[in-house]
């Protein structure tokens, strides 16, 4: 299978009308595939964290697993709640400890930092690659150049059985961003626009890809927070084709060869978005949707009780340097709180030698260890009733972080930042330098 599909890979030409998904897949399949169309692909890498490792682990049992298809293919990761908070979870801990020591997959172990910032560290990440893991926002790696989706726990004890999944081919979503971001305006808040305007089901079972020079000019970070968010569209995966950038930041991690696979000029997509974002407006997703969006400049003025700095959408190190901008010789206003989550172990030690990490704590921020953290409610950070938290996170679900009479307000790092220091929601622009 392999060898078909490589040999098939070498025999595209130019202008054959496929979109980068659509060549992903036929490249895998071994056999020319269109969006529609349902395959079997082989699986270059399967991931699942601590909130779904343990279910898939009891159904490849179920299933009469003995031996994992192929223990390098394989990753797991605790960062959903991590340290333990009980001891339930621990055991939870523990089996996954034990699998992995079974059957020699590699394990990251608490405080090693979220699986989608890892993966992509540690060199599991690789253009042209199939990637699924048991988390629905592993469409992150989608940066890189990869067809990269989540999938459920029971699903996954599959792949780690035969290292293969059933596709349907997604239509493709092509999404033009032009226009240089205005001061004050991140990735952040070009991903919540447009999900203000597409919707929660606006993308259902699409590949979304985004383009054009904006997201030519975005660092490897910010398109990662782009893709990150495709789901919250109900996007099957987001996807940005890979460059020169792309190669630099793989230098070092990633062996060998990879295709800077792109969409053909004919490629045929079932929708075309246009969206100019030099006017753009710092942007908030309000209770309790995170297609609810607005201009910050909206609902100024919501007292704020607690300020997320983190997760897999906004935990990479241009994210704390925004906000430590924001901060320095600044502090978080008395009566609210600012909890500072590094995305991974390498980006905390980063901002310590940046000294970003003295400056949050400086300005009075409580810094936690590597991993999720008040992201899904599931660990630090939990919500009481009718308090606000304004969160770099990527969803604002009712009872998403702890009480569902708490609200959820999701913005970029400038935003939290600047709406910790004045201990309400505000337009970052009004505290910058």
């Amino acid at each position: 299978m392999e060898d078909k599909a490589r040999k098939f890979h070498n025999s595209w030409g130019k202008n054959l009308g496929k979109t980068i998904t659509e060549k992903i897949l036929s490249s895998a399949s071994g056999r020319e595939v269109s969006a529609g169309d349902i395959v079997v692909a082989p699986i270059d890498l399967a991931m699942a964290q601590d909130g779904t490792a343990p279910l898939a682990i009891k159904a490849f049992r179920e299933m009469g697993g003995k031996r994992v298809w192929d223990q390098k293919k394989i990753v797991l990761i605790i960062d959903h709640v991590a340290p333990s908070t009980s001891e339930g979870t621990s055991q939870l801990h523990q089996l996954m400890r034990e699998f992995a020591l079974e059957q020699k997959v590699k394990l990251y172990d608490v405080g090693a930092g979220i699986c989608h910032q890892v993966l992509p560290e540690e060199g599991f990440v690789k253009p042209g690659s199939v990637i699924v893991g048991a988390d629905s926002h592993t469409c992150t790696y989608g940066a890189l150049g990869v067809l990269a989706t989540g999938i459920g726990s029971t699903e996954m004890a599959a792949v780690f059985l035969s290292g293969k999944l059933w596709f349907k081919v997604p239509e493709t979503i092509r999404c033009n961003i032009r226009g240089r971001l205005p001061k004050g305006a991140m990735a952040k808040d070009v991903i919540l626009h447009v999900i203000g305007k597409v919707k929660a089901d606006g993308a259902t079972y699409k590949a979304m890809e985004f383009c054009g020079p904006t997201v030519k000019k975005m660092s490897i970070a910010s398109r990662m927070t782009l893709c990150n968010m495709a789901v919250e569209m109900g996007a099957k995966t987001g996807i940005i084709a890979p460059d020169e950038k792309v190669k630099e930041y793989l230098e070092g991690k990633v062996g060998g060869k990879f295709p800077l696979i792109a969409s053909d000029e004919d490629a045929k997509y079932g929708d075309v978005l246009d969206f100019d974002v030099s006017e753009l407006e710092p942007q908030v997703a309000k209770p309790q949707a995170v297609d609810n969006v607005s201009p910050v400049g909206e609902i100024e003025g919501v007292d704020v009780d607690q300020v997320f700095l983190g997760s897999c959408t906004n935990g990479r190190i241009e994210d704390l340097r925004a906000a430590a901008s924001m901060l320095e010789g600044r502090k978080v206003k008395e009566g609210t709180r600012m909890l500072v989550v590094p995305a991974s172990r390498k980006v905390y030690l980063q901002a310590m030698g940046e000294g970003l990490i003295k400056t949050f704590i400086d300005a009075g921020c409580i810094i936690c260890s590597p991993g999720c953290g008040p992201c899904m409610g599931g660990h630090i950070g939990i919500l009481g009733p009718g308090e606000v938290c304004v969160a770099t996170s990527n969803r604002n679900f009712l009872g998403r972080m702890g009480s569902e009479k708490a609200k959820i307000y999701l913005a970029s790092p400038l935003t939290a930042a600047a709406s910790a220091v004045a201990g309400k929601i505000i337009d970052p622009r009004k505290l910058m330098r």
